[in-house]
């Protein structure tokens, strides 16, 4: 399928003569907002499960570890919910993010599983590779899988691996996760680190094969080395603003700043870092997503959830096994600043499928334009991946 102009006029960042106006009403959603089902909806971060049917596994065995299996708990729910809430392409991470395998070996192994996921799923599941390929999961009724990475540490010391990935079908490749890695520093990295001399050969790399670079989790300076040295836009595809809420898995102003200046695009999560006694709601992923819109400007924010789009049925269960992941995340050092028991990870109040509506509900009851909207939703990101990975 060949993207045209006219395709990217409807879906993407056209400029907005009337921009939306922030007002001081209350942030209830008082008044529908009538274009979801029309519009592209990219999940920048997200993911496809039904945490419902790991939540008991995970009651019988408190040794295993939820993310783990919840990258395998797709089924019919999953599948319906995601369709009904209006998804219309979402990155989810596979591959080695953290963990004593052998990073490259497992990140070949979960391509391979994904693929063949994507290929039992023909109806409802298509792989991207291309614009157009989002263009047609809206077209066709499908939901856009795009294969992404949350570490490079699969990297090794062989840049050209990046290539492999490349050839794979993987789009979107984060450089660090919490920690640093041998390309640079992770957000909880104590000394900040900037991007190592081999991280450079490895962005270098990444901009050629028009692969999309992904400076979530890095720390400060690791993520401004990159945006400095980059020579295509990048992305922060789930994070918060740290001028309201000061934890290091946000971003500081000088990286949005930065990051807009080159192209690039900013997606907001549904995270507990958004406030940093870490009980956030939906309010507050409102101001996260305007406050970058007056750093960035309108063209370059999106969203990055971060989670999936099947309602929690258990809360009780679910803290348990949550509660038992950040014990683990903790003892073995990846665990970020704002993650405690008694969290979820996600926004409690925006969890299930109608999660976009209610969003774009009050967005809009907040004055902000349907051609806004749209934007933050995905054409933003659409803009983005069109011109880093072509049509």
């Amino acid at each position: 399928m060949s993207i045209t102009r006219r395709d990217l006029l409807k879906y993407s960042a056209a400029a907005s003569t009337a921009s939306a106006l922030f007002n001081s009403s209350a942030l209830a959603a008082d008044k529908p907002w009538p274009h979801l089902k029309q519009s592209i909806v990219i999940n920048n971060l997200g993911g496809i499960d039904n945490p419902n049917s790991w939540l008991e596994a995970a009651a019988k065995d408190q040794s295993k570890d939820p993310v783990r299996s919840r990258l395998r708990a797709l089924d019919e729910r999953a599948l319906k919910d995601i369709h009904a809430s209006g998804t219309t392409a979402v990155n989810l991470t596979i591959g080695y993010v953290a963990g004593p395998m052998d990073p490259f070996e497992h990140s070949v192994k979960e391509v391979a599983h994904w693929n063949q996921v994507i290929k039992q799923y023909p109806n409802d599941l298509l792989k991207v590779e291309t614009v157009s390929d989002i263009l047609e999961a809206k077209k066709s009724n499908r939901v856009g899988i795009i294969l992404g990475f949350q570490n490079a540490a699969m990297m090794g010391d062989n840049a050209e691996r990046v290539d492999i990935f490349a050839g794979l079908g993987v789009k979107v490749i984060q450089l660090t996760y919490n920690v640093a890695n041998q390309i640079g520093s992770g957000s909880m990295a104590r000394d900040n680190g900037g991007l190592t001399p081999f991280g450079y050969e490895v962005l270098e790399r990444l901009n050629s094969s028009r692969t999309l670079v992904d400076l979530s989790h890095s720390g400060e300076k690791t993520c401004l080395d990159a945006i400095k040295a980059s020579k295509s836009p990048i992305s922060i595809t789930h994070t918060g603003c740290r001028a309201l809420s000061d934890l290091p898995r946000n971003k500081t102003d000088q990286e949005l700043k930065l990051l807009a200046d080159i192209g690039g695009c900013v997606g907001i999560y549904f995270m507990p870092f958004l406030k940093e006694d870490s009980f956030p709601n939906a309010k507050d992923v409102v101001r996260h997503i305007e406050h970058a819109i007056n750093v960035c400007g309108e063209d370059h924010v999106g969203i990055g959830t971060d989670g999936g789009t099947t309602r929690i049925d258990n809360m009780a269960a679910y803290h348990t096994a949550i509660d038992a992941e950040i014990e683990r995340r903790q003892k073995a050092g990846i665990s970020a600043k704002g993650e405690k028991k008694g969290v979820v990870p996600f926004i409690p109040d925006l969890q299930g499928p109608e999660q976009f509506q209610k969003l774009t509900d009050m967005l809009y009851s907040r004055g902000h334009s349907s051609e806004r909207i749209e934007k933050i939703l995905g054409g933003n990101f659409l803009r983005l991946k069109k011109e880093v990975w072509g049509a």
